[in-house]
């Protein structure tokens, strides 16, 4: 039985801390509240992860450390670089791998599917700050200080995921109500699940032959948002979507008052045009199959329902 040490117990989190417990590791969970699954194989500790001595106390004798915080998006420049660096210097100090949870912003727009060679060209705040974690943990790896992977998964689906589709589109749709969205709403677009995103980062951190690169998490096939909405529709017994496309202008002046709004201004250019990951590396490699889209909605719809007040 080896220490994994997870930090951030958003979904990505909770699901690792529960993976890794259900096969029977000793788990510890990092946030700044003390949150994460209630399990009786998972230790949760509230500290705050970004200072280098309190996370080289809680990862002493750790096998592996998980990089699964989520600062809010507008606070990533600000609370990113300390967080970052402080598992860093903790994976370092104590021989740990690092595995950490990434995204594509760090690709910034790209023609065609992402593979893990495509350039990381970011063309915003966020996807810069995504592309210096990792080329800081890749020339630590290359150095020999540490072993280091990274995982990078699309806008996510499934129990507890955030993103546009979980909070602007599935939420609508099982209401019964107008989905108006800042984006076309018939490109194809890469939809990963949340717990993929967890089997992913238990494998990798584990297997030598993920270290030292970055794996793109096992999709499902690429699917509109407007074939999202329709499968959303029939698997909750809701009437047929009523969708609508906000345009680049309403976007850019709902962002004047809307910090959440200007960020998802920033990156809009993944819901313009196709945004398609390849993840067949991963799948050829750890015979990690996805978990079919259909499933995942399923997910996130009853964890809706569950969610609501009775």
């Amino acid at each position: 039985m080896s220490l994994h040490v997870i930090v951030g117990a958003g979904p990505v989190g909770a699901s690792v801390a529960r993976l890794l417990a259900g096969r029977g590791e000793q788990v510890r969970i990092v946030t700044r509240q003390g949150d994460g699954p209630d399990h009786p194989g998972v230790e949760r500790v509230a500290a705050d992860a970004s200072h280098v001595a309190v996370l080289c106390n809680l990862t002493d004798g750790a096998a592996a450390i998980y990089n699964c915080a989520s600062p809010h998006y507008h606070r990533w420049p600000a609370d990113w670089p300390p967080l970052a660096g402080a598992m860093l210097q903790a994976a370092e100090h104590h021989g740990a791998v690092l595995a950490i949870t990434s995204d594509l912003h760090g690709y910034g727009p790209v023609a065609g599917p992402m593979t893990e060679e495509t350039p990381m060209r970011p063309n915003n705040i966020r996807g810069a700050v995504r592309a210096r974690i990792w080329h800081d943990a890749l020339e630590a790896h290359r150095s020999g200080m540490i072993r280091a992977t990274e995982v990078r998964g699309s806008d996510y689906v499934g129990a507890g995921a955030r993103s546009l589709l979980t909070e602007m589109v599935v939420p609508n749709v099982v209401a019964g109500e107008r989905v108006a969205v800042p984006a076309d709403l018939d490109t194809p677009h890469s939809w990963t699940y949340v717990g993929d995103v967890a089997r992913t980062l238990v494998a990798v951190a584990s297997d030598e032959r993920a270290w030292g690169r970055p794996w793109h998490v096992p999709t499902a096939a690429p699917a509109s948002i407007r074939e999202v909405a329709n499968r959303t529709a029939a698997l909750a017994g809701a009437p047929a979507p009523r969708l609508s496309s906000l345009s680049a202008p309403m976007l850019w002046l709902g962002g004047l008052f809307n910090r959440n709004v200007r960020q998802l201004r920033e990156a809009n250019y993944q819901l313009r045009g196709p945004f398609v990951l390849d993840s067949s590396a991963a799948t050829g490699t750890f015979g990690i199959q996805p978990t079919p889209l259909d499933d995942a909605l399923r997910e996130t719809v009853d964890s809706m329902a569950a969610a609501r007040p009775t």
